[in-house]
């Protein structure tokens, strides 16, 4: 659990101590239960990260909602978006391993996270991560009753995929854009898990393989060339 289950829920077990005491029982048991809700909201249960090369996983838990055509900064790419519900884990996790390049706050409504203009009207945080491949983009949404975003992370960290970043709370979406070179995994209606759950399929860049490939040749003629080599 994350150290804000326990601001939120510790006050409310002593709370319901309290109307113990006092003989109310009824309001010790909502308080109590209000109580487990809020710890098992802000559960954090670890989860098995995917090592397939170029693979994008799910930066949050929830359903997909949105699976659509869509351009971010002039590039053309992919969106895929999805809605958490209350009884959804909030941690939300990095979906590829990368340095955070941008972070931008976003004020904004609080429109119900299910709706597609919540991806553009609603309070958000938008990570930009560049990756092997190129960049990518994803972001953390409030909705109706999340009403805080909240992030662990700041321009210029490293991330690994599946890496915690922060989360979203009392119920939100994530979006996760990638350029349209990306294959993508999953479709509306889809229930998917946060860092566990592969989205999309997005190999590192060609040029960087060439690369690689252009430095092993290198390295293996001048092996040869001083006869290290047989």
């Amino acid at each position: 659990m994350v150290k804000e289950g326990y601001y939120f829920g510790l006050p409310l077990l002593v709370l319901g101590g309290v109307f113990y005491l006092l003989h109310w029982n009824v309001a010790a048991v909502v308080a109590v239960l209000l109580a487990l809700f809020v710890f098992s909201f802000f559960r954090d249960p670890e989860r098995v990260i995917p090592v397939d090369a170029g693979a994008v996983v799910s930066p949050g838990d929830g359903r997909v909602v949105v699976v659509t055509e869509e351009e971010n900064a002039g590039r053309l790419g992919k969106r895929v978006s999805i809605f958490l519900a209350v009884w959804n884990v909030h941690v939300n996790r990095s979906p590829a391993a990368g340095t955070i390049t941008k972070m931008e706050y976003r004020p904004g409504k609080f429109l119900a996270a299910m709706r597609e203009r919540a991806s553009v009207e609603n309070e958000q945080n938008v990570f930009t991560l560049s990756t092997e491949a190129g960049e990518i983009a994803f972001k953390q949404i409030a909705g109706l009753i999340a009403r805080r975003v909240v992030s662990w992370k700041k321009i210029g960290d490293k991330v690994a995929r599946g890496e915690r970043i922060g989360l979203v709370r009392f119920g939100s979406r994530v979006d996760l854009w990638v350029p349209k070179e990306a294959e993508i995994l999953v479709k509306v209606g889809d229930n998917v898990k946060g860092g566990s759950s592969v989205l999309a399929r997005w190999p590192t860049k060609p040029a960087a393989v060439k690369l690689e490939t252009a430095s092993a040749t290198a390295t293996d003629a001048n092996l040869t060339t001083t006869g290290k080599r047989s």
